[in-house]
């Protein structure tokens, strides 16, 4: 049984803001939903955290293919590639490294440095990890989780409940994923702020998640071993693959490394071991080695340390054991005397490996030092020679092979009075270096630019022997400028025309299935420098001397920047004049200069190798100081104004040494000097209520520069009073980015208030404790718009007046603002909205509407009452929404009603969207005659009939006279017609038509029908004249049939009456006349009564009839009541 739960917050608020956990307990478990929340402010909604993803189209690539790229280690790409289907390795990787140089920026936003990433890993125990470490330049910076684009809720691993967490060591990130099921499967990515730093995936196994299988064979199994208590006992195994870790059990119970248990892996991960130190009895039992789906099993037996005693009897009699100790056997006392059990081994022999060419030693110890032995090989009897040494020492027994080869790899036993010991040799040729060799090889290697490099190394190891070439850890391969020979004695790299960029370390790593050794170089290219760096900086420009510096070259070519060379060209002229080389340092002071004259410099930097392209510094030039800012009047009195300004952004070469500060009235083009030596900021040269504008021009040494512009006009008064509050502050406009404010200018109060100059107009959202100023400059009108506004936000609003006296108090409303327009009714704009759409299946469906609302609606797409399909795409904008289906389906038809809601009022817009396909053609026509001069025709439905209520049918004739076909009926919706009119001697053909919203189906065509008129002798004879009388009562020879027609379609309804004198027919509808109804067709056609209605409306659903009069009488087609119902 499934249940659902619902948590509500009404006027949710940002303390609200949290991760939200859901539990569900029984008696059975409990289980843990997480969501979280996070509150924007201004708006009421929930939203839960949902990674932004790329686009992609069909055909591009998977983007989470370079996500998981660009953080792998190079040897899974080829795993990559192939299961995202990228088959051209070299585009591969030339994007790599764009997209790397790309994600590298980003990071640099927020991190200093991240390295040593680990791919997901699960462990033993179900719990998935990975890791990396980054240095992030805020500490503050949030740190995201995402799985397939879902942001995830992580915890510090405190909680043993908390699926996934997040814990810190130093710079180390460590993410684990607790019991991990299929459902854990995905992408997982590691964002800080919206920047990516770190992807990996998990994928699934059939059914849960474990370490993968290793698929290896054993090359060995494990052996029975029986040794004495208080020695160690080894199993032994060896695989056909490397595997670093396998499973070890003791009686079915897994065991770890520990006091009592060793487990060695060898350093090609193929030969596991597994040592039980100090055997006990109770370490008896069956030993288990477990390799993905191999294992093997081999028993421990441990022998007790045996003492047997024979016991003497003083009469020579009953000799036996003492059985139950008491010393006695019946017969008389005994002498019990300690006898040692044969010679046993304390020690046996274990596996041992030696390297080709060292000397390897196997060694036993016995239970008697007077005991001898022999040693065998592959069953075959050793002897001291040919490099075999055997040695006795005491109770010990070695046998050291000097030299080791491989033949000398086997099985050895040694024997000594029945017992014997085992033990295999395993003789190892790993790759070897000589120390001459590796001493020369990791000698640098310099070479000049476009020259060739060359490094040899000779090595000695048993084949095959793997070689791999690296550059600062990229390993080189054949190919454009690299040239690599093999061979099993020695290796070379060839590295043709290098550049500069080539220089780095060269290494060689030599494999084989023993071990892997390497060796080191280095790789110089000495190559010109680059040339300097800009921008130069200019130390001084004066009349006497140009001094500038620049950086040096960021690449010196291999060698040291010995000097710099420069030229000079004076502005104006097309020669350069050489100044020569200067020391290696990056300054140069030029006193051979002209005043007024303009220079340009070239320096190249210059090492052993040559000079490097040229640096070209702008003209230069010893000026006069630009004009400074415009002066600010910081006060102004009756007596005097004082000023400040800002020095000039170019001091032209030299020091600032003095301003001149001028001044004229306003209107008036004459400026005059203002400051005095002494005081160069206040000016008490005024007349009292002049009005006066300032300029000032910056001296350095080569006289006075530009003057500023004018400042703004000042009166020599004393101070004003800050002005009033404003009066009468209103709102005349607004929407959700503006609010349009007016006002009413304050009034002035002589010695308190003066007169306002301008206004501010400031906001404070309600969230916030800080005012923020619309406007920088006072406004002197009193109206003024507000814009920038956050929609739905509330704000505060409040008007300043100012004057020269300052700010006065400020003017707000009561309450805060919300930026929305005025409150508007939902109500839907375009009235040519359609309310019936018909479409083609596999067509787009699209339908827009427009409205207006104010404040923004809630939009609700509903199809036949219950919401959209997933399918459906809905797109809400400020004033309208579409619905949107790109590829429809005949399921898709229905009813579909958009609901627009908000605060003031709903309204709602319905469209019926009818999917429909081209219909399939009906089955076989048959014809039959009941009537003479009347065919019957009857067909099987359309196969579309059961799908599509609005499918009906149309019958058309063509004779063998006309050849013309005509079009005997329209909107049938049965599957039989009976056509009039039928003349002998004519052959008939008929069509008929499935016929839907989208069009018609292929014909079914019948049968011909007809036959030919025979002709015969005509005789003719008079007939006996006799009067005849033809009048008949009226009566219905076809009656009325029930009628069942979609709203909106046609309704034809016909029925046949005979008579004469010819009755006269009137149609009736709930016993009303239909005869002078316009909306109504009737017909009467050599008694054929036909009633068409052209579109059917709930308002014609009832009971019709026909009635038919003469003198001789009447009927009525009601045999029984029939109604016209329209399908719903």
């Amino acid at each position: 049984m499934a249940f659902v739960s619902v948590l509500q917050i009404p006027n949710v608020d940002s303390d609200q803001a949290d991760t939200y956990k859901c539990f569900a307990i029984n008696p059975f478990g409990k289980a843990v939903c997480t969501a979280a929340l996070n509150v924007i402010e201004g708006r009421k909604f929930i939203k839960v955290g949902k990674r932004k993803e790329k686009q992609w189209n069909e055909g591009e690539i998977d983007p989470r293919f370079w996500e998981v790229l660009l953080s792998a280690p190079r040897k899974d790409y080829e795993r990559i590639c192939q299961e995202f289907g990228v088959t051209d390795f070299r585009w591969m990787l030339r994007k790599l490294n764009q997209k790397k140089k790309e994600r590298e920026a980003e990071q640099s936003k927020y991190v200093e440095k991240i390295h040593s990433l680990k791919q997901i890993e699960v462990k033993m125990d179900g719990t998935a990890e990975f890791e990396l470490d980054m240095k992030l330049k805020d500490p503050n910076s949030k740190i995201l989780l995402f799985k397939d684009g879902e942001m995830l809720d992580y915890g510090d691993g405190t909680d043993e409940d908390t699926k996934h967490n997040m814990q810190k060591f130093g710079e180390t990130y460590l993410f684990s994923i607790r019991d991990v099921g299929p459902e854990d499967a995905g992408l997982y990515q590691v964002d800080v702020e919206e920047v990516n730093m770190f992807s990996t995936s998990l994928a699934s196994e059939v059914n849960c998640f474990v370490p993968p299988v290793p698929d290896v064979e054993l090359n060995t199994t494990l052996k029975d071993t029986k040794v004495i208590e208080g020695q160690d006992a080894v199993f032994e195994c060896a695989l056909s693959d490397p595997v670093p870790q396998i499973t070890w059990c003791a009686n079915d119970i897994s065991v770890e490394h520990g006091e009592k248990y060793d487990i060695a892996v060898s350093e090609d991960k193929q030969v596991h071991k597994l040592a039980v130190k100090n055997c006990t009895k109770e370490d008896k039992g069956v030993y288990t080695a477990i390799a993905g789906l191999r294992s093997s099993q081999g028993t421990l037996d441990v022998e007790g340390k045996l003492l047997y005693f024979l016991f003497s009897g003083s009469h020579g009699k009953g000799d036996g054991l003492d059985l139950d100790g008491s010393g006695r056997d019946g017969s008389g006392d005994k002498k019990r005397t300690r006898v040692d059990h044969g010679v046993h081994f304390l020690n046996g022999l274990s596996d041992t490996a030696a390297n080709v060419g060292e000397s390897a030693e196997l060694s036993c110890k016995l239970s008697s030092e007077d005991s001898n032995g022999l040693w065998y090989k592959d069953g075959k009897k050793l002897e001291s020679k040919d490099g075999i040494k055997i040695v006795k020492d005491g109770a010990y027994h070695k046998l050291i092979i000097n030299d080791c080869q491989e033949r000398d790899a086997g099985k050895y036993k040694f024997e000594a009075e029945g017992r014997k010991s085992e033990a295999a040799l395993n003789v190892k040729d790993p790759p070897k270096i000589d120390a001459d060799a590796l001493s020369k090889f990791s000698e640098p290697v310099i070479v000049k630019a476009g020259e060739n490099a060359s490094f040899k190394l000779p090595f000695s190891g048993k084949e095959p022997i793997k070689i791999q070439w690296f550059k600062e850890n990229e390993e080189l391969l054949e190919g454009h400028g690299v040239r690599i020979e093999k061979s099993s004695t020695h290796s070379r790299l060839l590295l043709t025309k290098c550049q500069r960029k080539d220089t780095g370390e060269i290494k060689i790593k030599i494999k084989n299935e023993f071990a892997t050794v390497e060796a080191t170089s280095k790789l110089t290219v000495l190559d010109r420098p680059t040339p300097p760096q800009g921008p130069v900086e200019i130390v001084e420009s004066s009349l006497s001397a140009i001094e500038f510096k620049w950086r040096p070259p960021k690449n010196d070519g291999g060698c040291p920047v010995t000097n710099y060379n420069l030229e000079r060209q004076q502005l104006g002229r097309n020669t350069w004049t050489k100044i020569g080389d200067i020391p290696g340092q990056p300054t140069y002071r030029d006193t051979n200069i002209d005043r007024g004259r303009k220079y340009c410099y070239r320096i190249r930097a210059k090492n052993l190798e040559g000079f490097s392209e040229v640096l070209t510094t702008n003209d230069i030039a010893a000026a006069f100081p630009g004009s400074p800012a415009p002066p600010k009047i910081v006060s102004a009195f009756k007596d005097c104004i004082n000023l400040a300004w800002l020095s000039p952004s170019s001091t032209g070469g030299g020091s600032i040494i003095g301003y001149n500060v001028e001044k004229r009235k306003k209107g008036s083009n004459f400026w005059s000097q203002a400051n005095p030596k002494d005081d160069p900021i206040r000016v008490k040269d005024v007349i009292e209520g002049v009005e006066y504008e300032f300029r000032v021009s910056a001296i350095n040494t080569c006289g006075p520069g530009e003057p500023s512009g004018p400042s703004e006009c000042a009166i020599a008064r004393d101070p004003k009073k800050p002005p009033g509050k404003v009066k009468d502050l209103k709102i005349t406009g607004s929407s959700y980015t503006s609010l349009s404010l007016s006002w009413t200018k304050p009034k002035e109060v002589k010695g308190e208030e003066d007169e306002a100059k301008g206004y501010f107009v400031e906001i404070r959202p309600t969230d916030q404790l800080e005012w923020s100023r619309c406007n920088t400059n006072a406004v002197i009108q009193t109206s003024f718009t507000a814009v920038g506004l956050k929609s739905m936000v509330m704000y505060w609003v409040r008007v300043i007046a100012v004057n020269e006296g300052g700010e006065g108090l400020p003017q707000s409303f009561d309450n805060y603002i919300i930026a929305m327009p005025p409150p508007v009714k939902p109500k839907f704009t375009d009235k040519k909205m359609k309310s019936f759409m018909v479409v083609k299946a596999g067509n787009t469906v699209r339908v827009s509407v427009s409205f207006e609302a104010s404040p923004l609606p809630d939009i609700t797409w509903l199809k036949n009452g219950v919401p959209v399909a997933k399918h459906v795409t809905i797109t809400n904008f400020e004033k309208g929404s579409q619905l949107f289906i790109y590829t429809s389906e005949q399921s898709d038809t229905g009813i579909y009603t958009v609901n627009v809601k908000n605060m003031v009022g709903q309204d709602t817009f319905t469209i019926e969207i009818r999917v429909t396909d081209d219909p399939k053609p009906p089955g076989p026509v048959e014809l039959e005659q009941h009537i003479q001069g009347t065919v019957t025709l009857s067909w099987t439905p359309s196969p579309d009939e059961k799908r599509d209520n609005h499918l009906h049918y149309m019958v058309m004739k063509r004779d063998s006279v006309k050849q013309t076909w005509l079009t005997l009926v329209d909107c049938l919706f049965n599957n039989k017609f009976t056509v009039i009119n039928i003349l002998p001697g004519r052959e008939y053909y008929f069509r008929v038509f499935a016929k839907n919203d989208i069009g018609l189906s292929e014909p079914s065509v019948s049968p011909v029908w007809g036959t030919t008129k025979k002709r015969e002798k005509f005789t003719y004879s008079m007939p006996v004249s006799k009067t005849l009388d033809f009048q008949a009562a009226p009566k219905f020879i076809v009656p009325l049939k029930l009628h069942a027609a979609p709203p909106g379609y046609e309704c034809y309804m016909s029925c046949a009456v005979t008579g004469n004198p010819t009755p006269h027919i009137t149609w009736y509808h709930n016993n009303v006349s239909l005869n002078t109804n316009p909306n109504y067709y009737i017909t009467n056609v050599c008694g054929v009564c036909s009633l068409l209605i052209l579109r059917v409306g709930p308002k014609d659903m009832g009971e019709y009839k026909v009635v038919a009069e003469s003198p001789l009488g009447h009927d009525e087609s009601l045999d029984p009541p029939r109604l016209l119902e329209p399908n719903k």
